[in-house]
């Protein structure tokens, strides 16, 4: 009888065990890529158990109530950054490790409802990131709020990838550590209107001849930057803005025959103006045919291309004035006369100005 008992208060012990173990993991639910509680902006692929980002600004936002929120995630360099923005105020960031593993997002936070948002800051020449799902301890992800009704696209060069923005050092440093899109005056501006910001752009990329072989017309409609092959399905995001800010570049590279970019794109010849204007017009009724219905705003600045006597802001306004489309604007930044590139100070100027803008000739 006392063996007896004593198995039975053993089974009970071991059952009360296993119902505890049961318990703690019912309470830290894990959610995959697919869940209705996940949402992202930005050119990212999808499949039932990952999501694949590759662009500077991509966003996984969340909202969720409990303990801690702890994302699974491996990058194929470890070189790339993440914010992680907190109920739209708190900021830190962290760099992925090419070992899949979970990074903490949130914890300790108030009792209550949060937000979290998790933001690429770097470009996708630092290497691909897979997301492959996200679990919150002692609590579960809730409904998100209705997606913005506004979106913004950007096609840009290193000014709108927020390269170097946050160098303090003197000087204009590479290493992506430095890289912020988030703090870029376009990103500024999409958060200004509530807008969903999508920033197909790279650091060196022009409209005729780029730093390296690829340009923006043969990058532009790619889902994954890196193939040639694969292509974003424009109809699947319809931004109502279209801001287009290239030529930096191009006005430098124009000037360097010795350049191997210059020489495979113009052999010994620089172009001359009308291949200049025919160029950026050609581009643009690229976007204008994906995009037939959205405001295209032809930008440039605020590096040295809009300095006093450019010629590069008035071929602008001649291919802008050859489309005779009355929803292609034209904007310049004013040039900010300093070097290296524009830092955060100088990116809340430019969101103003651009801001301002959008707010005297835009109706959305």
């Amino acid at each position: 009888m006392k063996l007896n008992y004593l198995y039975a208060c053993l089974i009970s012990i071991i059952s009360l065990g296993c119902a505890s173990s049961v318990k703690s993991v019912q309470s830290d639910p894990f959610y995959k890529p697919a869940s209705d509680s996940i949402a992202y902006v930005g050119r990212v692929k999808k499949t039932d158990d990952s999501v694949t980002i590759y662009w500077s600004g991509t966003s996984i936002s969340f909202r969720f109530k409990g303990q801690s929120l702890k994302a699974l995630l491996r990058d194929n360099t470890g070189k790339n950054y993440f914010n992680v923005v907190i109920d739209g105020d708190s900021l830190h960031y962290f760099k992925l490790d090419t070992t899949k593993r979970f990074y903490t997002l949130a914890e300790n936070l108030k009792d209550g409802e949060h937000t979290v948002q998790l933001v690429k800051r770097t470009e996708w020449d630092r290497g691909t990131t897979w997301f492959y799902g996200v679990k919150v301890q002692r609590g579960s992800l809730l409904t998100l709020p209705s997606p913005n009704k506004r979106i913004i696209e950007f096609f840009g060069n290193s000014i709108t990838a927020g390269y170097a923005i946050e160098d303090n050092t003197g000087g204009d440093s590479p290493d992506s550590i430095f890289t912020n899109n988030y703090y870029t005056y376009a990103a500024l501006t999409a958060r200004h209107f509530k807008a969903d910001g999508y920033y197909t752009v790279k650091s060196g990329i022009g409209i005729m001849v780029s730093w390296f072989p690829l340009i923006m017309p043969e990058m532009y409609n790619r889902l994954d930057p890196n193939d040639s092959s694969s292509t974003w399905n424009f109809s699947a995001v319809t931004p109502q803005v279209v801001v287009i800010n290239l030529f930096q570049n191009d006005s430098w590279l124009v000037k360097k025959p010795d350049h191997p970019s210059f020489k495979l794109r113009f052999r010994t010849k620089p172009p001359a103006s009308p291949q200049i204007i025919d160029a950026y017009r050609s581009f643009v009724s690229k976007i204008r045919t994906v995009y037939p219905h959205a405001y295209i705003i032809c930008a440039l600045g605020s590096m040295d291309a809009t300095k006093e006597n450019s010629p590069w802001p008035g071929y602008v306004l001649e291919a802008v004035k050859q489309l005779n489309d009355p929803k292609i604007l034209t904007h310049f930044f004013p040039y900010m006369n300093k070097g290296g590139h524009p830092r955060i100070k100088d990116n809340e100027v430019m969101a103003e100005s651009l801001i301002q803008f959008i707010e005297k000739n835009i109706v959305w």
